[in-house]
């Protein structure tokens, strides 16, 4: 009897485990297992990386009040799989709407002023607008090399590259940090190929040899 008895318990006993290993694979192929394997394939999936990038360009992009190329960039956005960063992109595309509505002020007098209205249609893609204001502000202002700078970033902008170079020229003449400052701005990527653009830019790379 006892041992029949001992039988029975370990038998229940086994029961009990294996009801218990029941609902833990139940916890584990449950929401919390998912929402696990849902983020581990967000990590790898190489889509929502490019995604991601996409939107981190945008809104950076947002940031430096360049509005047509956040919109650009953002609109790419939307073609990827992730539903949260569309959604992201949709609220920085109404932000971005919105400011590209505004328009400068007509009663433009100073050469700042000038300049100033140039950027902001230059980041709306109104590059005749802008270029129109560039050069009020360099006739009020002939050694404002910001000025220069900005026309050499609108012609790239607007695929002009001979009078690029020659602005460009003029601004590191007149303030030779702007050389550093055109190393990193995306404004010139249109340039990158041109072997005067690298000269004009390195010219210890010409001094060494290299």
């Amino acid at each position: 009897m006892s041992k029949k008895a001992k039988v029975t318990r370990s038998r229940g006993s086994r029961s009990r485990s294996s009801s218990s290993r029941s609902k833990s694979l139940k916890k584990k192929n449950g929401q919390p297992f998912a929402a696990h394997a849902e983020a581990y394939r967000a990590i790898i999936d190489p889509r929502i990386e490019q995604q991601l990038k996409l939107y981190e360009e945008g809104v950076q992009a947002l940031h430096q009040q360049k509005y047509l190329r956040a919109k650009q960039l953002l609109e790419k956005v939307f073609a990827g799989p992730s539903k949260e960063l569309n959604d992201r992109a949709q609220m920085h595309m109404r932000i971005i709407e919105q400011r590209m509505n505004r328009v400068p002020a007509a009663n433009l007098r100073t050469p700042e002023e000038f300049y100033q209205a140039g950027i902001a249609t230059m980041n709306l893609g109104r590059w005749d607008e802008a270029r129109e204001h560039l050069l009020r502000a360099r006739k009020l202002a002939p050694k404002a090399d910001y000025v220069f700078y900005a026309m050499a970033a609108l012609d790239c902008l607007t695929g002009e590259s001979e009078s690029a170079m020659e602005n460009l020229k003029v601004a590191i003449q007149l303030r030779p940090e702007n050389r550093y400052h055109a190393r990193n701005d995306e404004d010139f990527a249109f340039l990158q190929e041109d072997p005067r653009f690298t000269e004009l830019l390195y010219p210890e790379r010409e001094g060494s040899g290299l």
